[in-house]
């Protein structure tokens, strides 16, 4: 068999055949010659009219422990759609790529399972070079169709770096979560560019959007998509409780700790018989953060000594505590339909506890209080949106930090936005 035969068999080049074979030292180096045919400018317009002509080399997928090249002559047209000179599109290669398809998807199914250094390793290429290669192939792979047939949505931002730079991310509740649309940035502006991409017809058929209480995101879907149901996320609501307990926790330490004196104790270890020595009331205090933050279902037997004791005391940490599970409450109910009467119950009663932090509470919960409802009766969160940040941040940190938004964004778009991409060897 001619070696022109094998390398013919082995890469399998769409559209063009091999001219000749040369080893060097740097590697195979496979020569190409292209089948007669039209000019394809990557917009699409054909022509048999050529500018002028060079020769290319692209890196192909090893052979074995060498390097392989696959090289060819290539054409600049004057493309009359696009209006000016342009590099033709050949079938074994991306525009403006310097490596071949085959390379290039390898490359990026692998980014989709491992970090960069074992790609780089493995297929001796530098990281710059990956993070290119993932952003050129997701933009082929991602269209304007993952934006269609959008009804519910759930927007939330992650963080990109240091320095309170992050990213907006919108994902489809019913797409199990998928990411269709990610920027740099967090303000009214973003969320704007993602209406706008959306379009008029398609922004028509949105129906619900699930969101933080940021005013940012509020004013955007209000100001681009007035008539979409605005359902604020269960997740930032428990946070906010959670925060104003252990507000009232940290005020209760203080009061304790400037009123009452800390309780001298002996040096040494105590002996055998000694009698027991007195509470420090102050570090006790301290102490009982888990018992008042944690789900009740999953508190152990010292952390119910701990509310039975505050309970007795009248204290104003059980108080804290008993509005922070009313307003749990709102998500355990049976029937939907009774969450208007119990979260007016709850404001009634925050609004009124005299404690500080809760009183501020209510006014937030008041504020956002038909989109609190809304989240209820549809029975939406953020819970996917949140699972996905902790992917995406999986994804940073495993490719020890993004040079860039575009290249975190593509990698986004790769790992969660349910991009499939098909290796060589699946290719009939």
């Amino acid at each position: 068999m001619r070696v022109t035969t094998a390398f013919n068999k082995m890469l399998a080049v769409v559209g063009a055949s091999v001219a000749g074979v040369v080893f060097t030292d740097q590697g195979v180096v496979v020569t190409l010659r292209r089948r007669r045919q039209k000019r394809r400018c990557p917009c699409g317009w054909q022509t048999w009219a050529v500018y002028d002509r060079s020769v290319r080399r692209w890196r192909h997928l090893d052979l074995g422990s060498t390097r392989c090249f696959v090289e060819a002559e290539i054409c600049r047209i004057d493309c009359r759609r696009c209006g000016r000179v342009r590099t033709e599109e050949v079938p074994w290669a991306r525009p403006r790529a310097r490596h071949t398809r085959d390379f290039q998807d390898v490359v990026t199914w692998l980014a989709q399972h491992t970090d960069k250094t074992t790609i780089t390793t493995l297929l001796r290429v530098c990281w710059e070079a990956v993070a290119k290669i993932v952003i050129d192939v997701v933009a082929e792979a991602i269209d304007g169709t993952r934006l269609d047939e959008l009804y519910r949505i759930g927007v939330d931002e992650v963080s990109d770096r240091k320095g309170h730079r992050f990213l907006t991310v919108v994902a489809d509740h019913d797409r199990n979560g998928a990411v269709v649309w990610a920027d740099e940035g967090r303000d009214a502006a973003t969320l704007e560019r993602f209406y706008d991409a959306l379009g008029d017809q398609r922004l028509a058929n949105l129906e619900v959007v699930t969101l933080d209480m940021d005013g940012a995101y509020k004013a955007a879907t209000d100001n681009r998509a007035a008539h979409v149901t605005q359902a604020v996320d269960p997740f930032h609501l428990a946070k906010l409780a959670n925060e104003a307990v252990d507000k009232v926790r940290r005020g209760a330490w203080n009061t304790e700790r400037r009123t009452t004196p800390a309780p001298k104790r002996p040096r040494g270890r105590p002996r055998k018989n000694a009698p027991a020595l007195p509470r420090d009331s102050t570090r006790w205090i301290k102490h009982t953060r888990w018992a008042l933050l944690q789900d009740p279902d999953a508190l152990k037997p010292s952390q119910l000594e701990v509310l039975d004791e505050l309970r007795r005391r009248r204290s104003v940490l059980y108080r804290s505590w008993q509005l922070k599970e009313g307003i749990r409450d709102l998500y355990r109910l049976r029937k939907p339909s009774d969450a208007e009467c119990h979260l007016d119950w709850w404001l009634a009663w925050a609004c009124r506890c005299r404690i500080p932090a809760f009183v501020t509470l209510s006014k937030t919960v008041r504020a956002n209080r038909d989109r609190i409802l809304a989240a209820v009766e549809l029975g939406l969160s953020n819970s996917r949106l949140e699972g996905l940040n902790s992917k995406i941040r999986l994804i940073n940190h495993r490719g020890y930090g993004h040079h860039s938004a575009a290249a975190l964004i593509a990698m986004i778009y790769l790992c969660c936005g349910g991009v499939t991409i098909e290796l060589p060897t699946g290719r009939t």
